[in-house]
C-alpha cells in the first residue's frame, strides 16, 4: 500500500512539474511573439493570444483522443494541428532562446547608429541629444556648481529618458521574425522528410557462424512505421515500394506498425500484402501494438501474408531467425520469452533475433544471439531528443557490439506524434550478412 501511494505521489508531482513547465514555455512564447510585437487591444494581439490558448488544447486532444476511444475522423482532425504544434513549440522556443543572445547586440548596434547610448548599450535609458535649454520664466535657475567643480561636468552630464519605443519594437519584431522563420522552417523541413518516405541504408554485418552459402544474404529491416491518424495508406505504399526495389531475401518488420485499431487502420496496412522477398516477410510486436490491440494485429498481418514470430524461431538457409514479443506485452502475460524462442536451438548455427526494443540486448547476449535487429528509438526523432533516448537505450541508432552479439537499431520509417524528424532521418536498412568463411 505504502509503495503504491509513493508512486502515485511521484506521478502527481512529475505531472505538476511538466504542467508548470508547459505553462511557462507557452507564456514565454506568447510574450516574445505576441506581447512584445503587437499593439495592446489590437487584432493581432487578440489572434495571437487566442492561438496560444487553442493550440495546446488541440495538442492535448491529439494525445488523448485515441486512448479515449474518440471517432477516428475526430482523431484525424485533431492530429495535424495538435501534433505539429508540439514540434513547433520546441523549435520556436529553441530559436527564441538563441535570439536572447542576439537581442542585446542588436539593441547596442541600433543605439550607436542613432548617435547616442551608454557604453554598455543599455536599451532602457538613452541620453537626450538636445542641448540643455535656459530655464523658463518664473523658474529658478539651477544652482551654481560647487566651488572647485568644473562647470562642464554639470552641463555635460547625460540626461536619460526611456528607450525609444519604436526601436524596442523593431528589435522585438526582428528577433521574433527570425525565430519564427528558423523554428517553423525546421518543422516544415522535418515534416517533408517524413512525408517523402524513408531512405535506404546499406549495412554489412559479418557473422562468424554464417556458412559460406549464406554469404550476402539480405534482410530488409523496417521498424516504427506508425500508421495512425496522420500516416496512412500512402505512407505504407511508399514503404512497400521502397523495400521491394531493394529486392531483399527476407523482410523484417520490427514492431510499432500501428497506432490504432484494425477497424480504423486495416485499410492503411493493406499494401503490406504486396511485400516481396524470396524467404518471406516476418513481424514482431512493438510496444504500440499493445496499446492498439496486439492480438488483432498479429492476426491481421498474418492475413496480409506476413509471418508473426511470437517468441518463436524458424530455420532459414544458413541461420536461425527468431523473434520475441515486446516487453510491453508483459502487462498482458505476453512478454518476451527467450527460452521458448532460443532455448533449444543448435548453437553451432548463426542466429538473428528480431526484438523491437534494444534494451533486451542482455538477454540476447545470454542466449548466444549473433545479431539482434531492433527499432523503437526513432534515433531520437526530434533533436535534441537523441540525448534523452540515450538515457533509456543501450544503442540509439546504428550498429554496435555487445560481447559476441551485434545490435543494429533502425531509426524507423515513420514518426510518432508530430510527423516531423529533425536530426534523425527515417530509414529502411538492408542488412547484408557476411560469412567470415567466404
Amino acid at each position: 500500500m505504502g509503495g503504491g501511494v509513493h508512486v502515485a505521489v511521484v506521478f502527481v508531482l512529475v505531472a505538476l512539474a511538466v504542467l508548470a513547465l508547459l505553462v511557462g514555455v507557452h507564456r514565454y512564447v506568447w510574450r516574445r511573439f505576441v506581447a512584445d510585437t503587437t499593439a495592446p487591444d489590437g487584432t493581432l494581439r487578440r489572434v495571437g493570444t487566442a492561438a496560444v490558448w487553442l493550440l495546446p488544447l488541440l495538442s492535448v486532444g491529439a494525445l488523448v483522443s485515441g486512448r479515449a476511444g474518440a471517432p477516428f475522423w475526430l482523431q484525424q482532425v485533431l492530429a495535424w494541428p495538435g501534433y505539429l504544434w508540439l514540434a513547433a513549440l520546441l523549435y520556436l522556443t529553441l530559436a527564441l532562446l538563441v535570439g536572447e543572445a542576439v537581442r542585446p547586440v542588436l539593441r547596442r548596434v541600433l543605439t550607436r547608429r542613432a548617435g547616442g547610448g551608454t557604453a554598455a548599450g543599455n536599451d532602457s535609458a538613452e541620453p537626450l541629444s538636445s542641448p540643455v535649454e535656459a530655464p523658463a520664466a518664473g523658474i529658478s535657475p539651477a544652482p551654481a556648481p560647487v566651488s572647485g567643480t568644473p562647470a562642464t561636468l554639470v552641463a555635460d552630464a547625460p540626461v536619460t529618458a526611456p528607450a525609444d519605443p519604436s526601436r524596442r519594437l523593431f528589435v522585438a519584431r526582428a528577433v521574433g521574425g527570425a525565430a519564427a522563420v528558423a523554428g517553423l522552417g525546421t518543422v516544415g523541413y522535418g515534416t517533408y522528410g517524413v512525408l517523402r518516405g524513408p531512405r535506404v541504408k546499406q549495412v554489412t554485418v559479418p557473422l562468424a557462424k554464417l556458412p559460406r552459402a549464406a554469404h550476402g544474404f539480405r534482410i530488409a529491416v523496417v521498424s516504427d512505421i506508425h500508421l495512425g491518424p496522420i500516416l496512412g495508406r500512402a505512407h505504407t505504399q511508399r514503404i512497400v515500394d521502397t523495400i521491394n526495389r531493394t529486392q531483399p531475401d527476407l523482410i523484417a518488420v520490427v514492431g510499432d506498425l500501428v497506432d490504432g485499431s484494425v477497424a480504423d487502420l486495416g485499410p492503411a496496412a493493406e499494401p503490406l500484402a504486396r511485400l516481396e522477398a524470396s524467404h518471406g516477410a516476418f513481424f514482431v510486436t512493438g510496444n504500440h501494438e499493445y496499446f492498439s490491440g496486439a492480438a488483432q494485429w498479429v492476426h491481421h498481418v498474418r492475413e496480409l501474408g506476413l509471418h508473426p514470430l511470437e517468441n518463436a524461431r524458424v530455420e532459414i538457409d544458413g541461420f536461425d531467425l527468431a523473434g520475441v514479443n515486446d516487453v510491453a506485452g508483459e502487462s498482458e502475460g505476453q512478454g518476451p520469452d527467450f527460452e521458448r524462442a532460443l532455448g533449444d536451438r543448435d548453437l553451432t548455427r548463426a542466429s538473428v533475433l528480431l526484438a523491437h526494443q534494444p534494451v533486451v540486448i542482455d538477454d540476447a547476449v545470454a542466449y548466444g544471439v549473433d545479431l539482434q535487429l531492433s527499432g523503437h528509438t526513432h534515433g531520437g526523432q526530434l533533436w535534441p531528443g537523441n540525448y534523452v533516448a540515450e538515457l533509456a537505450n543501450p544503442t540509439v541508432a546504428g550498429l554496435e557490439r555487445y560481447g559476441d552479439t551485434q545490435l543494429y537499431v533502425s531509426r524507423g520509417a515513420g514518426a510518432w506524434g508530430p510527423p516531423v524528424r529533425v536530426g534523425a532521418p527515417s530509414d529502411i536498412t538492408v542488412v547484408h550478412l557476411a560469412s567470415r568463411q567466404a
